[in-house]
């Protein structure tokens, strides 16, 4: 097994990209375990647990408007948090301005208490206008982009 550094390295973005938390290859007497530790947040049972992002709450009567000056439908924060418009600072942005998306697809990522949560368009078109910038705290029923 040639275990040179490249081929490492590729494992170790294989193991983030998949979400995998242990990859561990064997052939013959040699071999390589890479593992990423988890860290998990312990709640004491004082009050009931809180949902970051309950799926009951309701949606705003009318979303909170962003001076941008598309039409179409828009697509809101579903709570309040940081709006990352890529994966990770060198990765291309999920979605740009001219792009067609499909009902389902990742537009973005809004940070919530330490928590990453992809949020996914419940419309399918074309992106006419983003309204948040990267790195930019957002509002719970903030408009992000629009969608023709």
């Amino acid at each position: 097994m040639d275990l040179d550094i490249a081929y490492i390295k590729e494992l170790a973005k294989l193991l983030n990209k998949e979400g995998l938390t242990e990859i561990v290859i064997e052939d013959g007497d040699t071999g390589i375990s890479l593992r990423k530790e988890v860290i998990e947040t312990v709640v004491q049972q004082a009050a009931p647990p809180i949902s970051v992002c309950p799926p009951t709450m309701p949606a705003p009567e009318t979303p909170i408007k962003c001076e941008c000056k598309a039409s179409g439908t828009p697509i809101t924060s579903p709570m309040v948090g940081t709006f990352y418009a890529a994966s990770s600072p060198d990765a291309a942005p999920f979605v740009e301005v001219g792009k067609t998306i499909a009902k389902g697809d990742t537009v973005c990522i809004i940070e919530a208490m330490k928590l990453m949560n992809e949020i996914e368009s419940e419309v399918s078109g074309k992106i006419t206008e983003i309204c948040v910038k990267n790195g930019e705290p957002v509002e719970y029923g903030q408009v992000l982009m629009y969608v023709e």
